[in-house]
């Protein structure tokens, strides 16, 4: 069980599902529900940090470089393309109710990339972006677990 909740974690973390891959993972290898939860939001929390700061410094450093300034640029009109309207009309909400619907594109990681695109200062990022991530990994958490307890019935 202790590699089903190390996957769990890794999954929940990585850019390539986040916690909506993570938490119904955990809870359809046998992870108790309660647990995968806390799990799986406990390392998406850890996103908004890690990336801020990452980001930040990165940033920093390769801004002077043409092919990154090029790029970057690219990537922001992308991003505020996907995320821009609700996050401008609606700020702090906005931000929490993109990061909060578990679909592809969305997430803590492109919640993430908008603050910093927006300049939305890191405390209230930080406190949408956990708002979100809480409510999808309940939402999450609820699909998956009656999701596998319709499975079993089966």
């Amino acid at each position: 069980m202790f590699i089903d909740i190390l996957f769990t974690i890794l999954f929940s973390v990585s850019p390539l599902g986040e916690a909506r891959v993570g938490i119904p993972y955990g809870i359809l290898n046998g992870v108790p529900p309660v647990l995968a939860f806390l799990s799986g939001l406990a390392a998406n929390l850890l996103v908004f940090p890690i990336m801020h700061t990452i980001v930040k410094a990165f940033d920093q450093r390769m801004w002077k470089y043409s092919l990154y300034k090029k790029q970057s640029v690219r990537l922001s009109r992308r991003a505020k393309n996907i995320v821009g309207s609700s996050i401008e009309k609606y700020g702090f909400w906005g931000l929490m109710i993109f990061v909060m619907i578990p679909l592809p594109v969305t997430g803590a990681y492109m919640g993430s990339i908008a603050a910093i695109l927006f300049k939305i200062p890191p405390k209230r990022a930080f406190s949408a972006i956990s708002l979100g991530v809480i409510i999808s990994c309940s939402i999450v958490t609820l699909g998956a677990y009656f999701g596998n307890l319709g499975i079993q019935l089966i």
